[in-house]
């Protein structure tokens, strides 16, 4: 039985990763911003608030969290808000720095102490933080945070090595959660589903490994571009 700290499982993506490693019989730690007795019910132990944009808030985790040796922590917590030149609202890139970017540096900062030798580290980001693959424009903020979440992923690849812990930069797909909740249906009807997501993110992280760690990948397997 492995430890799993999960980011984010309120809902969506984390909370299906959460059910999924319970049915596994992991032992789970479900960080959420406000609480879930649907994972409490299924053996979870659910750290309720947990904003990843509060200093206070993830040191507050941390504390509860020492002692406990954490095999996997996977970051999934994150915020997609629309933008785009015609107008261009400040206020929400920020924000979306500070969960998307800002928020998985902290968390890891913040519980590195829980990381041995052998432990492993999932960030969600996207393939739209993907430089060489955007076509489109748009999405400032969503688009810059997520760059800035796979630099950090990459250095973390780098200093973390030494300390025998692997990184992984994941994509899981487009996704139908409340992330995305004003998307036309015909774009709508080609999502798939947070379990089918969270199955290929598990995927994922059973095969990483330190001569993998620092690769950006799609949940299904494929490496992705920067």
């Amino acid at each position: 039985m492995a430890t799993y700290v999960i980011i984010g499982a309120d809902r969506g993506i984390a909370h299906a990763l959460c059910l999924q490693l319970c049915e596994r019989g992991e032992n789970v730690i479900a960080a959420c911003l406000g609480d879930s007795p649907t994972l409490a019910a299924k053996g979870a132990r659910v750290e309720t608030g947990v904003d990843v944009t509060s200093d206070s808030a993830v040191h507050a985790l941390a504390q509860r969290l020492i002692g406990t040796h954490v095999d996997v922590l996977i970051h999934v917590a994150g915020i997609y808000l629309d933008d785009g030149l015609e107008a261009l609202p400040m206020a929400d890139i920020q924000r979306q720095i500070e969960v998307n970017a800002l928020g998985p540096l902290r968390v890891v900062h913040a519980l590195q102490s829980c990381l041995d030798h052998g432990a492993k580290i999932g960030i969600v980001t996207s393939r739209m933080g993907s430089i060489s693959d955007n076509t489109s424009g748009r999405l400032y903020g969503y688009r810059m945070s997520k760059a800035a979440a796979n630099m950090l992923g990459a250095s973390l690849a780098q200093d973390l090595k030494e300390r025998g812990i692997a990184v992984a930069l994941l994509h899981p797909g487009m996704v139908n959660t409340q992330l995305v909740p004003n998307l036309p249906e015909h774009v709508r009807s080609q999502l798939i589903e947070p379990e089918e997501a969270a199955r290929g993110l598990l995927a994922r992280m059973d095969a990483l490994t330190l001569e993998t760690t620092g690769k950006f990948w799609h949940a299904n397997g494929e490496v992705l571009p920067w």
